[in-house]
């Protein structure tokens, strides 16, 4: 009986609101990857290799989860900067052990190549770059009151510890990752506790230099400033973005065929994995382009409100821990998910501009599952180590 009452104890401390809703969009993921690859006439192997590949970094990543999920908030909060550590560690690696036939392809130095797995440690960097604000903030907060002085001081403490990682992206490239953590920071620095009368101002100015950047890559002077800072093939990914159907570069052909094949699934799609249209790279950056045609417009919104429904359990599992620690992490993860949906949807559709974000727990590849899922890991360690911390303040462990 005592054991029966241990097992139902261990089950009940899973947040299995989280669980289900990630195992159906798993489960469309698969669905996608394997008729993304057998209607890719240059996709290397089978299509049922390729998503039993998939199926492989799923269980991986289970491992990964499982073993995030038994770390408290003290135990988190401890390896933090061994982690971030790692992660930097990681990111200049890459810098001199690239895999170059990648990188002539993308035009970004980001990706280790072993075998026949590539593998991009800025993926695992998220998580950890996560775990370390959530740190940098806490420790703050538990120190100083916040006046505006002390708040200046803390956006200071989060900017020096984004510099490396935003330097490192920088040589390698990869502006559209970099997005992505700059989505975290903001975030963070959302729900950090700093005065309205900083933020308002800061996300403002934040606001008015992305409409003059936006307004100067569409114009030759503001182009030609840019292009000391943005590629060649970046500047093409815009004119793709602004006139699919007549820009000559591959990356519009990808779109204009991803918005044709969407577009061709109307209201209720083609059918089971009836797919017409070809996509390029359609498993991993266009995948959302499967669901589309196959399922329409109605398959295409129940995977955005399977998204929806996973962001909105994340944030009441913050509120119900009642730990501030737990709460940075929390909206740290939300963030990178969230933009990661926002973004990969957008460009599917040309509403935003082709940057090679994957749609997580559905894009085929294995560095983005796990960053993902370790992130997940850190959302389901607050359901499990609850009852550690029910009773603790807004500040304490």
């Amino acid at each position: 009986m005592v054991q029966e009452r241990n097992k139902t104890s261990l089950i009940d401390r899973i947040a299995w609101n989280i669980v289900f809703p990630v195992v159906i969009l798993a489960v469309v993921g698969l669905y996608a990857i394997f008729f993304a690859a057998e209607n890719d006439p240059s996709h290397m192997g089978s299509p049922l290799k390729a998503m039993t590949m998939q199926a492989v970094w799923y269980l991986i990543s289970l491992v990964i989860v499982i073993l995030v999920m038994q770390f408290d908030a003290e135990q988190l909060f401890k390896i933090a900067p061994y982690i971030y550590g790692v992660g930097i560690f990681l990111l200049i690696a890459v810098l001199f052990l690239y895999d170059r036939n990648t990188a002539a392809s993308t035009g970004a130095k980001s990706w280790f190549k072993l075998g026949p797995l590539t593998f991009q440690p800025s993926e695992v960097m998220k998580p950890a770059f996560i775990l370390m604000l959530a740190r940098v903030v806490h420790e703050h907060n538990q120190k100083f009151e916040h006046t505006i002085k002390n708040d200046w001081h803390l956006i200071g403490r989060i900017l020096l510890w984004t510099l490396p990682v935003a330097v490192l992206l920088k040589l390698q490239n990869d502006f559209g990752t970099m997005l992505v953590f700059i989505a975290i920071v903001g975030g963070v620095i959302l729900v950090s506790g700093i005065s309205w009368k900083i933020i308002i101002p800061l996300y403002g100015a934040a606001f008015i230099l992305g409409a003059i950047v936006i307004t100067m890559v569409v114009t030759p002077d503001g182009r030609m400033f840019l292009s000391h800072f943005f590629k060649a093939y970046q500047f093409k990914r815009i004119d793709s973005w602004l006139s699919p159907s007549t820009s000559t570069d591959s990356s519009a052909y990808q779109l204009w065929q991803s918005m044709q094949a969407i577009g061709s699934g109307q209201i209720f799609g083609n059918g089971f994995g009836k797919i017409s249209v070809y996509v390029p790279v359609r498993g991993s950056d266009m995948v959302y382009s499967v669901i589309g045609e196959t399922f329409g417009f109605v398959g295409s919104v129940a995977v955005i409100l399977v998204y929806l429904y996973l962001i909105i359990q994340m944030v009441k599992i913050s509120f119900d821990t009642r730990n501030a620690f737990y709460s940075y992490i929390s909206t740290g993860v939300i963030m990178m998910i969230l933009f990661h949906v926002f973004e990969n949807i957008g460009m599917s559709i040309d509403l935003l501009p082709l940057t090679g974000i994957p749609l997580p727990f559905i894009s085929q590849g294995g560095s983005a599952l796990l960053g993902n899922m370790a992130g997940i890991g850190m959302i389901l360690s607050m359901k499990f180590h609850n009852k550690d911390y029910m009773f603790s303040t807004a500040g304490d462990f």
